[in-house]
């Protein structure tokens, strides 16, 4: 992502949408989306995103509000004069027309000489490595080639940006992790902006720059992948990006930016006061699984707990365990580190610690 770059390219202000007038899918958005950043919309079934990516493309239009693009309101602007870029999820790909003739179409809308079309075709195809591809028709390609195809009808017309609505979500898993990096790698190269619609958390993770992670129709938090995952602003996000474990408590003490949470079973933790609960409020500790460590004795920041089960995963060891009063508990050991869990028979007692600034307290 370009860091020179101040002015939005695209900027929602204050939208809302409706599709019966009385239910809002969108809720007051705002977001800028700055030019040749790689922004993923992440959130569940419902949440608002999609609309929001359909908005922006023209095949639906806000209720209120206002959607900006380079200056130019885009409200009453039809989908094929927006300059806009779009890779479906089922690629949409005519499956009467020849992977060239595919890309010729968007070329032809817009009146461009034969020559021309041929040159930018040509390109398009070199630009996704599928040149020697032209004259196949959809049903002939793989799921994966097909992808690509829709990538590159979408930028043969030199886009001011590319929208995806989950493209790879009919790939199987490690076509699927191969694309994110092709995806990354072609956007990085191109300098074009990039909107990217997912479900999928490791997707967002993987590829983009900035992710907004949407929620009933609200964008929850916007911010770097890192910031994300790390410092998350409520248990929405922190339970929603990445794997976390989560504890009710009580809050005893407060200070500027600690407090201290009592669990109900006998357990206090301090952890950072994400939120600036009072003293005696109830709240949501949330704790990621790499974060925790596990220690001989009971000791300050530990949760006293019975191991369940552990399970292999190649490169760390989960191992699950039951507190007292509490959800299972799930933590992560590196292989280095998992001589001491492999000596872990079922019901075998155990202390959990983290570290306070691990350690984060939410509202419920």
């Amino acid at each position: 992502m370009t860091e020179t770059h101040h002015e939005p390219l695209v900027s929602f202000r204050n939208v809302q949408k409706s599709y019966d007038g009385e239910t809002l899918v969108v809720k007051d958005l705002n977001l800028d989306i700055y030019p040749g950043e790689f922004l993923s919309l992440l959130g569940p079934s419902g949440s608002g995103k999609t609309t929001c990516l359909m908005m922006l493309a023209g095949f639906e239009f806000p209720t209120g509000g206002e959607i900006v693009l380079d200056g130019q309101s885009l409200n009453h602007v039809p989908p094929h004069k927006r300059n806009i870029g779009m890779v479906f999820q089922n690629y949409a790909l005519f499956p009467h027309l020849t992977v060239e003739k595919n890309l010729d179409y968007p070329l032809k809308v817009r009146k461009l000489p034969s020559q021309e079309r041929q040159q930018r075709i040509a390109q398009a195809l070199e630009m996704v490595q599928m040149g020697a591809f032209g004259k196949r028709y959809p049903a002939q390609l793989s799921g994966g080639q097909q992808q690509r195809i829709a990538l590159a009808r979408a930028l043969v017309f030199n886009p001011k940006l590319v929208l995806m609505d989950e493209p790879l979500g009919a790939l199987d898993k490690q076509l699927r992790e191969h694309m994110q990096l092709e995806l990354k790698a072609l956007h990085r190269s191109l300098g074009i902006t990039f909107v990217y619609v997912t479900h999928d958390q490791s997707e967002a993770l993987t590829m983009s720059d900035r992710v907004a992670v949407f929620e009933q129709g609200i964008i929850q938090q916007v911010s770097t992948v890192d910031t994300l995952y790390e410092s998350p602003c409520n248990a929405f996000v922190s339970g929603f990006v990445g794997d976390c474990n989560k504890f009710n408590g009580t809050v005893v003490t407060t200070n500027d930016t600690h407090c201290t949470v009592s669990l109900g079973n006998h357990a206090t933790l301090s952890g950072l006061n994400i939120e600036g609960l009072s003293q005696g409020a109830p709240c949501v500790v949330a704790i990621r699984p790499e974060r925790l460590r596990l220690v001989d004795a009971a000791s300050q920041n530990a949760i006293a707990a019975v191991t369940l089960d552990k399970v292999y995963f190649g490169d760390h060891i989960r191992l699950r365990c039951q507190a007292a009063d509490e959800p299972s508990v799930f933590i992560k050991l590196a292989l280095d580190e998992s001589a001491m869990a492999g000596t872990l028979e079922k019901g075998t007692p155990v202390f959990l610690q983290a570290e306070p600034h691990h350690i984060r307290v939410f509202s419920p």
